[in-house]
């Protein structure tokens, strides 16, 4: 299996043009939480959550590993003079003792060492500091992505070791304080027509690489898929933003 820090590389375009955004709620309900922090966006990618951050005036540190991703989330986000991109990822972000109040990861928590990145998390958040761990969940109910999520089970077989959809909410709170981790739930969706919706397959790590016969399966049973549950030519495709944050065990 490719490494995690490497994984992303080839899949960079597609990833800016149709992964999707966060809500803006849920941007308020983090700043909300305490007044004006500095903040530590670990795994910040491409810039997709950080650029909600940086909206709101906070001084925003992006943790990337992945050079290319980094180097499009540094274009991405070069007009906020408020952003410091680093070479750095959740195991050794490069930052100082107690210099960080908030820590967000959006859709990366799962790509971490989870020991060594708790043990950094310690030391770069101050005492009051906080942790705010992000997804965008595909909601399984949908007729739609119970057949994309068993198609994908089927053509690509690192789906199923990588999805950030295997996490447990037990398996989230490890890194939060007994019994002081909150759970926000928050609506999301895009309306995509064929091409982002295979863009936004082929931004996913378990994708099969292009040229394959896997790929090429994978993306003509995604075609029958689309044009069975579309309507006039677009799908909703919908999602359940989840955050947890609260205090981390130390």
């Amino acid at each position: 299996m490719t490494d995690s820090r490497s994984r992303f590389s080839d899949r960079v375009a597609n990833y800016i043009r149709y992964r999707p955004g966060y809500p803006s709620a849920l941007v308020s309900a983090l700043v909300a939480a305490s007044a004006n922090p500095v903040v530590a966006d670990v795994g910040s990618g491409t810039g997709i959550f950080t650029r909600l951050l940086l909206q709101r005036g906070l001084r925003v540190f992006g943790i990337e590993p992945n050079a290319n991703m980094r180097q499009a989330g540094e274009e991405y986000l070069a007009e906020y003079s408020n952003f410091v991109s680093i070479d750095g990822g959740a195991e050794d972000t490069g930052l100082v003792d107690s210099s960080i109040d908030l820590i967000t990861a959006a859709q990366a928590f799962h790509w971490f060492h989870n020991e060594q990145a708790r043990i950094e998390f310690a030391r770069i958040l101050k005492p009051d500091g906080r942790l705010a761990l992000i997804w965008n969940k595909r909601r399984m109910e949908q007729p739609f992505q119970q057949a994309y999520d068993a198609l994908l089970r089927e053509i690509a077989p690192e789906y199923g070791l990588v999805s950030h959809m295997n996490l447990s909410s037990d398996d989230i709170a490890e890194f939060f304080t007994t019994g002081e981790m909150e759970i926000q739930h928050f609506d999301n969706q895009q309306n995509l027509d064929f091409e982002a919706l295979s863009g936004r397959l082929k931004s996913s790590s378990y994708c099969p690489a292009e040229g394959t016969q896997a790929y090429e399966r994978l993306l003509t049973e995604l075609r029958d898929l689309f044009d069975k549950h579309a309507i006039d030519g677009r799908l909703a495709f919908e999602y359940d933003t989840q955050l947890y944050r609260g205090p981390l065990a130390r």
